[in-house]
């Protein structure tokens, strides 16, 4: 054995602990040592190995601060480390800074580094796997009222999930170096776009001005009250998404998403078919109506089954299960994620999902908000809730929707990272039409109605990490289609980009 291995026996056990977990201190020794050696190591391994991944508590420190020196273009050595353990307990029992100094001159081979990690995470999910078993074990011997077996699986389905995605089960606390970190990258992300999206593009290009795209772990709650369009622009927003899918190269060496997303769509209002001949409307430009009534002309038709035969392969999931229980969304979309990518999650609509607490609503909608923020922020994807507004909205002069207007609205407000409105003026001041004699006042209407024709507003009343404002967007009713609006300065009609 070489003489840094020497240093650290490799059966360092917990007290009270009556087995030694799987690990392997060697293999961890020789991939530090092969980074201090030489830094371009750590861009090999990066992708597979975390600080969380080591078992001695001390090697997960060293390669936490060596990542963050390193991602900085900053040099990680003996020397350059030195200054951040000095008073270092665990590496002061090792004889101090002079074991970094013994890990560097004791790495074999660079060579091997990759077989290291591999290594490492391998027996950093081992024992995870342990320690998940132990817990199931230990709840289900345990017969409480309060934890029912169906309960218990979920849970342990989700931690499984974790442990798969991210190769640890529970995260715990984390440095703030670490979270530091992160912020940067996902800001260099959006730097790197030329000052464009951190998130993902809705493809409607005021939207994505005021929202910044559609950021992960975020929970965005798109209300209106019926027939404002919000269905339509949920499966408008879902459609461009898909449409613009890209798989390649991520920065940190990996492969996945790098533009648009994979689309989980739970309806549980419409039926799969219905919410795909709503999609196959907008593309294919025929009136949906006609497509359900099937009066197409052979132009249409044409148009509609090329439109059916371009999006076969567009990454949209629908599931239209009916009154769907909170913990099953989440099962579901951890399932779909794990099994073809999952991106952005859409709810259509919040108040038809089921909680476990039948006798309080209010409860019970606050169970599903927090249910979904949990989901968003787990599988760190943004979730778009769809949500009803309350009648009260009806007896007002101006019909903008506003927070209050919320159903149940404490929690839904409470809990969501932004808070959008659908409204359309055109809805309402085509319900004021005067009788053909009042001339006058057919007249003003008319004007008014020439003015907001075409026009929907989405108004911002809450965003966590930006301003709020009113978007303006156009819409095709005929297609239940939104879009772009093209302001008057830069000319031509409205419609995508």
């Amino acid at each position: 054995m070489n003489e840094v291995a020497t240093i650290r026996p490799n059966v360092p056990v917990a007290a009270g602990e009556a087995e030694v977990l799987p690990h392997n201190i060697e293999a961890e020794q020789q991939l530090l040592g092969a980074i201090l050696t030489n830094n371009d190591v750590y861009d090999r391994i990066s992708s597979l190995v975390k600080a969380e991944h080591f078992y001695d508590p001390l090697h997960a420190r060293i390669f936490e601060r060596m990542a963050a020196r390193i991602q900085k273009n900053a040099l990680a050595s003996p020397v350059t480390l030195k200054p951040f353990f000095e008073d270092d307990p665990g590496l002061k029992e090792l004889g101090g800074p002079a074991y970094l100094v013994r890990l560097a001159g004791a790495a074999i081979s660079a060579y091997a580094a990759r077989d290291y990690a591999q290594m490492i995470y391998d027996l950093a999910v081992r024992r995870e796997l342990i320690s998940l078993g132990r817990d199931i074990v230990a709840r289900a011997a345990k017969v409480e009222v309060d934890s029912e077996p169906k309960d218990q699986i979920i849970d342990a389905e989700q931690k499984l999930y974790k442990l798969g995605e991210q190769g640890v089960a529970e995260r715990g606390f984390q440095s703030f170096l670490k979270a530091v970190t992160e912020a940067v990258n996902v800001a260099n992300a959006a730097y790197q776009r030329d000052g464009g999206l951190a998130g993902i593009s809705t493809g409607l290009i005021d939207l994505d001005k005021k929202l910044g795209g559609l950021h992960p772990s975020d929970l965005l709650i798109l209300a209106g009250r019926p027939s404002m369009g919000k269905t339509s622009l949920a499966t408008n927003i879902a459609f461009n998404i898909a449409k613009a899918y890209k798989r390649g190269r991520l920065p940190d060496g990996g492969e996945g998403t790098v533009e648009g997303g994979a689309v989980g769509f739970f309806s549980l209002e419409m039926s799969a078919e219905q919410l795909a001949a709503r999609i196959l409307s907008e593309a294919s430009e025929v009136p949906s109506e006609q497509i359900r009534r099937g009066d197409m002309t052979e132009g249409e038709f044409r148009r509609f089954v090329e439109a059916a035969k371009s999006l076969e392969s567009c990454p949209i999931y629908i599931d239209d299960t009916p009154a769907l229980p909170i913990s099953q969304v989440a099962a579901r979309a951890r399932r779909l994620k794990r099994t073809h990518g999952l991106d952005v999650l859409v709810i259509d609509y919040l108040q038809l999902l089921k909680g476990h607490s039948k006798d309080n609503r209010v409860q019970e909608v606050s169970e599903i908000t927090q249910g979904l923020k949990a989901i968003a922020k787990e599988l760190n994807i943004p979730v778009i809730a769809l949500s009803q507004l309350s009648r009260q909205v009806e007896s007002r002069e101006d019909k903008r929707p506003q927070l209050s207007d919320l159903r149940e609205s404490g929690s839904i407000e409470q809990d969501a990272d932004v808070v959008m409105f659908v409204y359309r003026d055109e809805y309402y001041k085509e319900r004021e039409k005067p009788g053909d004699h009042e001339l006058d006042k057919m007249a003003a209407w008319q004007v008014i109605m020439e003015q907001c024709h075409g026009k929907a507003e989405v108004i911002i009343g809450k965003q966590r990490h930006g301003p709020i404002g009113t978007v303006e967007l156009s819409f095709e009713g005929r297609f239940t289609r939104f879009g772009n609006l093209a302001k008057a300065w830069q000319g031509g009609g409205g419609g995508d980009y």
